[in-house]
């Protein structure tokens, strides 16, 4: 099994391309960024994991330029969105975004997309879409990427996403285009993520118990008639060694460190929280 590490990507972190190096340097194989390109101050959605919002919440730079940076310092580790909120972009935009990311990281990024937790922030973005359908409309965004990504005269015609041919260049570096890595763990967002992800990223809280419900989806991917989806695992706080093993067992082929990390606001610690895992490393990959 492979360790990831999620940044809250502000400007107080640990620089993108620092982070990555000393990732890369601990054996870690992936770095993960997610994305909020504002924050409404008249806000009603309450923050997912209870309380106050954190304050870096308001203060995430761009995750697009933050993992171009981490590859260029890098010569293997993975960049990934984690995640990416595509129905807050104009699609032929993002096309071209990671298309282009995918060409200057040699490859190496993966694609993670989700809804997104607020409403009023998606509403600021597209007030056509009203947030009962974002899943149907983040499914027919990604449809419409693909198209811009494989098809020669992409074309794409839906609800919230029409247009007719056009010449969308060059094509991404991996074939046929980055994974698409769908980070929704609710009972809609785990249906769609089997319908149209390449790879699935839960977080483990929001799981319960995750042996039970990693057996329960595996066994919807195998109904759907889809082959084995790779899973990539958020871990809230600092999981133990024991839960990583346990985790390795279930047959997880990554675990992503960092998130709700309650020193994450003080970026001095964020590189020492890293060694314990480090030296785990050579344990969960044997």
């Amino acid at each position: 099994m492979e360790l990831g590490f999620t940044t809250m990507n502000t400007p107080e972190d640990v620089p993108p391309g620092d982070l990555a190096r000393a990732l890369e340097d601990r054996g870690f194989t992936s770095l993960w960024i997610g994305e909020h390109s504002h924050i409404p101050v008249s806000r009603v959605t309450p923050y997912p994991a209870g309380g106050d919002l954190p304050p870096a919440y308001r203060r995430m730079m761009d995750p697009f330029l933050s993992m171009l940076v981490a590859a260029q310092a890098t010569t293997s580790l993975r960049i990934g969105t984690g995640v990416a909120l595509p129905l807050e972009h104009d699609v032929f935009q993002l096309a071209t975004t990671v298309t282009t990311l995918d060409h200057l990281s040699a490859g190496r990024f993966d694609f993670g997309v989700g809804v997104g937790w607020n409403v009023e922030q998606l509403a600021d973005h597209r007030p056509d879409i009203p947030w009962s359908a974002r899943y149907q409309a983040l499914a027919e965004c990604i449809a419409a990427l693909r198209a811009l990504w494989t098809d020669e005269e992409a074309q794409h015609h839906g609800r919230w996403f029409d247009f007719d041919a056009v010449w969308a260049e060059p094509k991404p570096a991996q074939a046929p285009h980055p994974p698409i890595v769908g980070g929704m763990a609710g009972r809609l967002g785990t249906q769609h993520a089997i319908e149209w992800a390449d790879q699935w990223m839960p977080v483990d809280i929001a799981l319960g118990d995750v042996a039970k419900r990693l057996t329960r989806f595996r066994a919807a991917v195998d109904e759907a008639g889809r082959a084995p989806m790779p899973i990539v695992l958020t871990a809230w706080g600092n999981p133990t060694r024991e839960t990583l093993l346990a985790y390795a067992e279930l047959g997880i082929e990554r675990v992503v460190l960092g998130a709700g990390r309650a020193s994450w606001d003080d970026p001095a610690t964020a590189l020492p929280f890293l060694d314990p895992y480090a030296d785990l490393v050579p344990e969960l990959t044997s």
